[in-house]
C-alpha cells in the first residue's frame, strides 16, 4: 500500500501561500500545532521550499569520483523513526547534516543527477531514492518510501508546484487547509496548487471538518472523493 498523503498548508483567503507577504508575524504556530495532530511519519517539500526555509541556499560540496555510481536507491545508516523527504530532481540542495531536528533526510532524485552529487549525499549520510529517468513518477516515489522506510503517513507541505504534481497524479488522500485572515492579492504569489499549462482533471474533495482556531484562522479538512 502507498503511504497516506495529507496535504497540509496555510493559505491566504485567496489561496496564496507566501507567508512573508502577510505582515510582520503570521501565526505559524497554529500550522505546527495542527500538523502534529496527524502523527505523520514524514513530511515532504519541494526543492524551492526546502532551499528557502531550511537549507538557506547551502551548495553541495561536489568532489571527483573514481568511478561511475549506479542509479540504485540508497538507504543511509540511521536510527530515525521520522523523516524529511526533499524533492530535488536535479540534485541542487546542500545539507549540513543528514537530519533536520532529528528527522532523517531522504532526497528524491531523477537519474539525471551527477555521480558527484550522489557521492556527496552518501558522504553526508543522506538517503536517496530515484523517481524516474528524467521526470519524477510520484506513485513510484511513494511506493519506494513505503517499502524502504517505516513511512505510512506523509504530510505534503508545498510548494504549490509539488502539491500540484501530486494532485494531478491523484495521490492526495486528504487536504488540510488553514485559512489565514488576510487577502494576498498578488498575481505573482503562488497558490495552493500549481499545475502550469497542462493541468490534470479537477479533483473532488468531501468536507470532513471545520474548526475555528485562534487569531481568526479557519481549519478545513477534506477527504479525497472516491472514484
Amino acid at each position: 500500500m502507498l503511504p497516506r498523503v495529507i496535504c497540509h498548508m496555510m493559505t491566504s483567503l485567496d489561496g496564496r501561500i507566501i507567508l512573508s507577504r502577510w505582515g510582520d508575524a503570521p501565526n505559524t504556530q497554529e500550522y505546527e500545532t495542527t500538523a502534529a495532530t496527524f502523527e505523520a511519519d514524514a513530511w515532504l517539500c519541494g526543492r524551492v521550499t526546502m532551499e528557502k526555509d531550511f537549507t538557506e541556499g547551502l551548495k553541495p560540496d561536489l568532489q571527483p569520483v573514481p568511478e561511475p555510481l549506479d542509479r540504485s536507491d540508497f538507504v543511509a545508516e540511521h536510527s530515525a523513526d521520522s523523516f524529511v523527504v526533499a524533492v530535488d530532481a536535479h540534485g541542487k540542495l546542500g545539507w549540513e547534516s543528514a537530519d533536520i531536528d532529528g528527522e532523517h533526510i531522504i532526497s528524491v532524485l531523477s537519474e539525471q543527477v551527477s555521480d558527484e552529487y550522489l557521492a556527496y549525499l552518501r558522504r553526508v549520510g543522506v538517503s536517496y531514492v530515484f523517481g524516474g529517468a528524467e521526470e519524477l513518477n510520484f506513485k513510484q516515489v511513494l511506493t519506494k518510501l513505503g517499502e524502504l522506510f517505516p513511512i505510512q503517513t506523509i504530510l505534503l507541505e508545498g510548494g504549490g508546484h509539488i502539491n500540484g504534481s501530486l494532485l494531478k497524479a491523484g495521490l492526495i488522500d486528504e487536504l488540510s487547509v488553514l485559512h489565514y485572515p488576510v487577502v494576498d492579492g498578488a498575481a505573482s504569489s503562488p497558490t495552493l496548487f500549481e499545475q502550469g499549462d497542462q493541468p490534470g482533471p479537477p479533483r473532488q474533495f468531501a468536507l470532513q471538518h471545520v474548526e475555528q482556531r485562534p487569531e481568526g484562522i479557519l481549519w478545513l479538512r477534506y477527504a479525497a472523493a472516491k472514484g
